[in-house]
């Protein structure tokens, strides 16, 4: 899935490093830059490729998603807002399902630069009765940065949902997650767990309270150590659906669950507050090294 994105045809070249091209229905942002590459596309400001020089993939992206207008795309990074979960109608907000604005982009030999914009419209006062200026910042280079900034007055939950891929998710272990969780597979009791580790032997589904600033996915069988790095957040947010769910689910393959791991930048539990000349933010910074 990755090398098809990078291998579609360009209908805009907008500038050296920066194209347009389309998947199915969705305009996509391509970078293609000596150092990185990556892909975003303009309907839910959506990271869906970044893979610095030399490493292999690692945004995790279903090979069954639907390219399809107003569809989630199942994979990624999709930006929950103005809620998380099912707080609201349609589920993880409507942020990731329409299309944005590419409002800036800057470029040198180092990394890409890309800012996206959504702004309040008669479509999401329908569906949530506030005035907002929504940014997703992106800075693509031998680690990935990526910012949201929500400027108006109001409470929100959200999160950068980010799907990471992995070897074999049988030997993937992320620590650093704290000792506190609401744990969503059992009917959103409290849990605890000294180490802060998590592995994944069934379904996961935790919003960790407590977390630490940098949540670190050791994939054994991929040889490779992803660090998550997480700014503003509340929470982090674990997700693997395990094999019963991956085969009831229409957009991922039966087997998806094994090559995917989510390790989320959330604002859950408290919500944001963006007030005036005050805007709030969340941001996750992505780097990647090999194990020896």
């Amino acid at each position: 899935m990755n090398e098809k994105l990078f291998s579609l045809p360009v209908i805009e070249q907008i500038s050296p490093y920066l194209s347009q091209r389309k998947m199915g229905e969705l305009p996509i942002l391509v970078i293609a830059h000596p150092k990185v590459r990556a892909a975003v596309t303009l309907q839910g400001a959506q990271l869906v490729a970044w893979q610095p020089s030399g490493e292999k993939p690692v945004i995790w992206l279903s090979e069954k998603t639907a390219w399809t207008a107003g569809k989630a795309i199942r994979g990624g990074v999709p930006i929950c807002w103005p809620w998380f979960g099912p707080a609201g109608e349609p589920a993880h907000g409507f942020a990731r399902t329409l299309p944005w604005t590419l409002s800036a982009h800057d470029e040198n030999d180092e990394s890409v630069m890309l800012t996206l914009v959504l702004q309040s419209n008669e479509q999401t006062k329908k569906l949530w009765p506030h005035d907002f200026t929504l940014f997703a910042r992106f800075r693509f280079a031998d680690r990935c940065e990526i910012e949201l900034e929500a400027h108006g007055d109001f409470e929100a939950t959200a999160a950068l949902h980010s799907y990471f891929c992995v070897a074999d998710i049988a030997g993937v272990e992320v620590s650093g997650l704290g000792k506190s969780f609401i744990d969503k597979v059992n009917n959103g009791i409290e849990g605890r767990s000294e180490s802060g580790k998590q592995t994944y032997p069934d379904r996961t589904d935790r919003i960790h309270t407590q977390p630490e600033d940098c949540s670190v996915i050791t994939d054994a069988a991929g040889k490779r150590t992803i660090e998550v790095h997480h700014h503003y957040q509340s929470d982090v947010v674990t997700w693997n659906p395990g094999p019963a769910l991956s085969c009831s689910m229409g957009d991922m393959a039966n087997e998806g669950y094994k090559t995917m791991v989510c390790v989320e930048t959330a604002h859950i539990s408290s919500p944001m507050v963006s007030a005036g000349e005050a805007p709030s933010r969340l941001a996750t910074t992505i780097r990647v090294r090999k194990n020896s």
